[in-house]
């Protein structure tokens, strides 16, 4: 039940590989950003908010995305990432930064980032993925780097717009010359599945290895993947159930899918059913598709635990949602029952 895949997808800053910092090294003039201080003080915010310079805020926030994306952090993990160092650390008003964005993202690259990135995911405002991309394009023009990163990872899912596999394989590509661990691992992603490019599975074994040595938690989980089917490498099961292992411990939802899978199958492992289920279910709650089919089928069946269609459909229409197209044949056969 594995399957490979890229990620926005928690990691630990205390325990990750110091390797991931290395490529900061590369980026000399980023627009405002300094990586050492992503999470400043309670008192520092406050005192930035008293002096009503909130662009600093801005920074801040837009720092903690990126830093976070080249963890390999999840997607969903990486929002509640930015509204915890909005509700809890710093007890800063959302709407005030809502309406700060709102009147200020017209020039500064971060700040109409940002200002998509509240739309995108409905911080301080709806849903809007129409007007987000827009914004995306728009700081992506004034070359920011996370709104790249977004928008390769926005065309190759057809998040909200139609799929350009040309166009995220160029962004991948750029940003990967420039030492992004996150765009090394997706354009490893490109190359193992034909996305913009044509199929080359030792090359995006090379990459996946880069961006798992520069702490990227999905690019240490592709690697795994890529030791367990032999693509680009010799096979070697041991070698795979360790990384995907090491994936998991930083908390990354393929890992923990992939994890998941070797203890239902007994690869590289004794064969654990009920320790299988509660990482697709751990998985599954960070948003990983593939494991809320998993979990989907668990419940479908009452393999492990009780049978519960009302749960089966809730995590097959989970799935189907994210347009895996498995979730949403399993959806449609219970709901025509």
């Amino acid at each position: 039940m594995s399957d490979i895949q890229i990620n926005s997808n928690n990691v630990d800053l205390s325990n990750i590989n110091n390797s991931t910092h290395e490529f900061f090294q590369i980026i000399k003039n980023f627009d405002k950003m300094d990586i050492k201080e992503v999470e400043p003080t309670t008192k520092n915010i406050k005192e930035y908010i008293f002096e009503g310079d909130l662009s600093i805020v801005i920074d801040e926030l837009f720092n903690l995305i990126f830093n976070k994306l080249n963890e390999g952090v999840d997607e969903i993990v990486i929002k509640q990432h930015v509204l915890n160092y909005i509700n809890h650390n710093h007890k800063i008003i959302l709407q005030e930064i809502f309406n700060w964005l709102l009147i200020n993202h017209q020039n500064n690259s971060n700040s109409i980032y940002l200002f998509g990135y509240f739309n995108y995911h409905g911080i301080g405002t709806d849903f809007n993925k129409k007007k987000a991309i827009e914004l995306y394009h728009k700081s992506a023009e004034l070359e920011n780097y996370v709104a790249q990163l977004d928008l390769a990872y926005i065309y190759i899912h057809g998040k909200g717009v139609n799929k350009n596999y040309d166009l995220a394989f160029k962004l991948s590509k750029k940003l990967a010359e420039k030492g992004i661990p996150n765009a090394i691992n997706r354009l490893g992603y490109c190359y193992n599945n034909g996305i913009g490019t044509d199929v080359d599975k030792q090359k995006a074994f090379e990459l996946y290895k880069k961006a798992a040595d520069l702490g990227n938690s999905t690019g240490i989980s592709n690697l795994g993947y890529c030791y367990k089917n032999g693509f680009g490498t010799n096979t070697n099961i041991q070698k795979a159930f360790d990384l995907y292992q090491k994936a998991a411990d930083f908390e990354n939802s393929f890992g923990i899918n992939n994890l998941g899978s070797c203890y239902d199958n007994g690869i590289g492992t004794d064969f654990d059913e009920q320790k299988a289920f509660e990482l697709y279910q751990k998985a599954a709650n960070l948003g990983n598709y593939k494991s809320q089919y998993n979990v989907a089928l668990i419940y479908e069946y009452g393999d492990v635990v009780e049978k519960d269609i009302e749960l089966a459909i809730y995590w097959y229409k989970k799935s189907a949602e994210q347009g895996y197209k498995h979730a949403q044949k399993k959806l449609d056969e219970l709901l025509e029952e």
